[in-house]
């Protein structure tokens, strides 16, 4: 049974007749009467009693043709459906962010893709770059705004660059600190609050190797999993922490922010997805990106 099959006979009853059908499908009328019949065959019933040449239904041919027009319905708003989503009217889009430190762009992005594409359905999902490799392989993500990839996942992400930026050293302001910088090697003898290393490796790993640069080996009195939580904690004085200088987006009262000396290390904040022909969706928020990317760099800027 084929979707022409219904057609055909949808069309003899709704114009009463295979003449007419076939003159308003354009099909010969010996076709449809061989569809028709083909139908017949296959259900085991007869769907019209023909008296002289009107073609009127049988009761169990009106229950079908009942069900037919939802069926045809249906057909149609499927390839409707997708239709609009070859045009990347519809669809699905999972992206993966870091908050702090997307937050002086990821907002007006999301809000120029939605005027454009309306019908496509945004999952947003907060985590950080681990987090964001698991969503990815759990098909959750299709694009992430997080820091570069391990070595042993790089071959599977393309990735494009959004932004570098320094470190700072954040301190609790009640020690009231008369300078701009703070020389790395002046904080040899302090405790560190540090970004875990199972949520961002490459955060982490900069941090160690910076100070092992500079002489020391830092003191990690706290590992946590949240910069809203290691700055919560420099704020109660349990210690400092050098931290990418996005993380100034975060509320923290009582915590300043000095930038540091030796001042040349930068982290990448990279967008990200697999090596894969991208869905309709997320090719369109890329060219969106792409286009946003001058003003991204501007509104991010860490100078």
């Amino acid at each position: 049974m084929e979707l022409r099959h219904l057609r055909y006979f949808a069309a003899v009853v709704q114009w009463n007749g295979y003449r007419e059908a076939s003159r308003h499908l354009y099909v010969a009328q010996p076709s449809i009467s061989q569809a028709v019949s083909d139908l017949e065959s296959e259900l085991g019933i007869k769907l019209f009693s023909r008296e002289r040449r009107t073609a009127r239904l049988t009761p169990e041919g009106q229950v079908f043709y009942e069900e037919t027009t939802k069926t045809l319905a249906q057909a149609e708003r499927s390839i409707a459906m997708a239709q609009r989503a070859a045009k990347g009217e519809i669809g699905r889009l999972g992206i993966g962010f870091m908050g702090f430190a997307t937050y002086p762009f990821l907002s007006d992005l999301l809000r120029k893709y939605k005027s454009r594409h309306p019908g496509v359905a945004l999952r947003l999902e907060e985590n950080v770059p681990c987090g964001q490799d698991i969503a990815f392989d759990r098909g959750e993500i299709d694009i992430g705004f997080t820091r570069p990839p391990s070595a042993d996942r790089s071959s599977l992400y393309t990735s494009r660059l959004i932004f570098r930026e320094p470190l700072v050293v954040a301190l609790p302001r009640a020690r009231k600190v008369n300078a701009k910088r703070i020389r790395i090697a002046d904080l040899a003898s302090e405790c560190f609050v540090i970004f875990q290393r199972a949520s961002s490796p490459e955060v982490f790993d900069t941090i160690v190797r910076v100070c092992n640069d500079n002489g020391f080996s830092p003191k990690l009195h706290n590992e946590l999993n949240n910069m809203q939580s290691v700055l919560s904690t420099v704020e109660a004085d349990e210690g400092v922490a050098i931290v990418p200088a996005s993380a100034r987006n975060l509320r923290a009262d009582n915590v300043e922010f000095f930038r540091l000396q030796p001042d040349n290390i930068r982290i990448d904040l990279v967008a990200t997805w697999q090596k894969k022909e991208p869905s309709i969706a997320l090719k369109s928020f890329l060219d969106l990106l792409d286009e946003e990317l001058p003003s991204i760099s501007r509104k991010s800027r860490y100078a």
